[in-house]
């Protein structure tokens, strides 16, 4: 039987590092925000809003992608410290519908945290309904903790 997962940061925390280890991502703006930290994952949220848009008033493939990627990061730091030179080894997206301006929301889980990688899904959301628009998997590689920044 697998040990739950608890993690190290909550969202508050995290959003936090964040700003400071990547202070380009939000400027000063809250584009993309953890909104919460559970056992075993995340969630972050894109507020999608003109500079997200492509033709057509959809949700840019390329802030979908960002807001895949950063779920996996929060859900690295979060669960396995906030060591800010983990980086992602891998990642595949399917877009299933078109996501409109306003919150997206990126649920994401971890699905195997090692001494090394951690693997992650993560299930983005969008509309009154709460449709899936897109879905992707992930790798991180977490650097050994001899090397480890902070």
């Amino acid at each position: 039987m697998n040990k739950p997962l608890k993690p190290m940061m909550g969202a508050g925390e995290l959003n936090g590092l964040l700003a400071k280890v990547f202070p380009q991502l939000n400027r000063d703006r809250q584009d993309y925000v953890v909104t919460e930290v559970f056992p075993g994952g995340c969630t972050i949220r894109l507020n999608a809003g003109y500079e997200h848009l492509r033709p057509g008033d959809t949700v840019s493939g390329v802030a979908l992608f960002a807001l895949a990627d950063l779920g996996g990061y929060a859900c690295v730091l979060s669960h396995a410290g906030p060591d800010a030179l983990s980086v992602t080894t891998n990642i595949s997206i399917n877009f299933m519908r078109k996501a409109g301006p306003g919150p997206v929301d990126g649920r994401c889980r971890i699905l195997k945290l090692g001494r090394s990688l951690m693997v992650y899904d993560i299930e983005m959301t969008a509309g009154p309904d709460g449709e899936i628009v897109a879905h992707a998997t992930g790798t991180y590689s977490i650097p050994p903790k001899s090397i480890a920044v902070k």
